[in-house]
């Protein structure tokens, strides 16, 4: 099926069209050509998914958690195997730059076997509650799992996350991003041929009517979601209308980078750029889009991280030399100008970019230059609002408390990074930082085994560790009394 242009759901192990024979076609965002088509499932396919994954989710639950870890790993030497395959049309149909995006096959496969190797800590307690009885705690899956995928990393995101709901014991119902789904059915083809059938099903179709469908059906009541804050309150709303759900969020962030004045501006410019995640067209939740720098080193600081942003090459996402390639797709890229339109309105200093490239490589495709924006007042859209885009701005300050207010002056907290030689200075910072996610000296790592997630509107659950495991379970409480 991989070679064909038309890549079709799967569905109880069985590839099918939408059932109102409906499609989507992917558009490639660098030069706007057709990369393929996918059906647009109905709430009738989701609801079809959702049974499939319940007749599927006993007998795999019944396995020890050796064999469902043991499957798992199947899943990430697969995905190992069919890498250069993944990269060359994840590369198509997103506008991500290969030389990037090897990693997101790596970190995939990587979280795959992570979490079988956490199968055995899916465990209760013992609790000396009484005197003669016995007590303790029993986890359980909770059957159907949806999870629900975004555009700007849809393979890994995709792959990743099936990890911990299956050596977990349950069955996933799983949505592509509706720009960018192509490298989901590749991902269902390793399913099929890994999983028994049923209990891993990928749709791809709008949010309207299939994502609400999937979040709105009664027997899907452990729901993940990555994506944009406006989606998960969506999300949120849609759960609680149809039941009582466990519902986790990761979301957005408008992420500061605070540069002290002791700081090494040098690591600091260099770390700023490279948390910007350029290779995306800055579309990740965890980029360091706002720059806030001690008045001392603020215009050096901005000269030096224009510099970079210069030399950033742009090009054609399939060849391995491109630095950063285009917005990925057409709603989002004019999305994406109405904040290059609003900073122009609202006064903020163009330092570089605002346009599209120059030159006939980049004529059609929704490409924007790197971006920076200096001088920016807090109250500007630039500054306050998520552009998920490869728009930076930059802001000075003069004090530490004055630092740490512009920094938590949004409605997110997903990530900040602070940049000081000072002890001190860097644990009050931390301390005093709303996000899930604090680096000191370092920007945009994720490291194996700790939490990642949100404050504020940021989200809720962290994920990438033990506690993403757990979250698919539910516990049970055991009494043995005496007779």
């Amino acid at each position: 099926m991989s070679s064909v242009a038309d890549r079709l759901m799967l569905i109880d192990g069985e590839w099918c069209a939408a059932s109102d024979d409906t499609w989507i076609e992917s558009i490639n965002p660098a030069d706007e050509s057709p990369t393929g088509r996918v059906p647009a499932a109905s709430a009738a396919d989701v609801a079809r998914a959702v049974s499939a994954a319940q007749r599927a989710q006993p007998a795999w639950a019944a396995r020890s958690v050796w064999e469902r870890a043991a499957v798992v790993r199947t899943l990430a030497a697969a995905i190992r195997a069919r890498g250069p395959e993944i990269l060359q049309l994840e590369a198509r149909d997103t506008g991500n730059t290969i030389g990037k995006l090897g990693a997101d096959v790596q970190i995939a496969a990587g979280y795959l076997e992570f979490f079988a190797g956490l199968a055995s800590e899916l465990k209760g307690e013992s609790v000396p509650a009484s005197a003669t009885g016995v007590h303790f705690t029993w986890r359980e899956p909770w059957g159907v799992v949806g999870r629900i995928v975004p555009f700007n990393h849809p393979f890994m995101f995709a792959a990743a996350h099936l990890a911990a709901p299956l050596v977990a014991g349950n069955a996933v119902v799983l949505k592509t991003p509706e720009t960018s789904p192509l490298s989901g059915s590749l991902l269902a083809e390793i399913c099929r041929e890994h999983l028994p059938p049923g209990l891993v099903n990928i749709v791809h179709g709008h949010g309207l009517p299939a994502g609400d469908a999937l979040v709105r059906h009664p027997k899907v009541r452990r729901v993940g979601f990555t994506g944009s804050v406006g989606t998960g309150l969506a999300i949120q709303r849609a759960a609680a209308e149809s039941g009582v759900k466990h519902v986790t969020l990761e979301l957005g962030g408008k992420n500061p980078l605070i540069v002290f004045p002791d700081a090494d501006v040098d690591a600091a410019v260099n770390a700023a750029v490279a948390g910007m995640n350029f290779s995306w067209a800055g579309q990740s939740c965890g980029s360091s889009s706002r720059l806030l720098i001690h008045r001392s080193l603020y215009a050096s600081f901005v000269e030096r991280y224009a510099e970079r942003l210069r030399a950033l090459r742009l090009g054609d996402p399939l060849d391995p030399a491109s630095e950063m390639g285009p917005v990925n797709s057409q709603r989002h890229y004019q999305r994406v100008l109405g904040f290059v339109e609003s900073a122009r309105e609202q006064g903020a200093r163009l330092v570089i970019g605002g346009r599209r490239p120059p030159g006939d490589a980049f004529k059609r495709g929704y490409w924007l230059e790197p971006t920076l924006y200096a001088d920016v007042d807090p109250s500007m859209r630039v500054a306050s609002e998520e552009i998920f885009g490869p728009i930076v701005c930059a802001m000075p300050w003069d004090t530490e408390a004055e630092a740490l207010q512009l920094a938590n002056a949004t409605e997110y907290g997903l990530t900040a990074s602070v940049w000081t030689r000072d002890l001190a200075t860097a644990m009050r910072a931390m301390r005093g930082i709303d996000a899930g996610v604090v680096w000191i000296n370092g920007a945009g790592q994720h490291f194996v085994g700790t939490p990642f997630g949100g404050w504020k509107n940021s989200g809720v659950g962290g994920e990438e560790c033990l506690d993403e495991l757990l979250s698919y379970t539910q516990i049970k409480a055991v009494h043995i009394l005496s007779p």
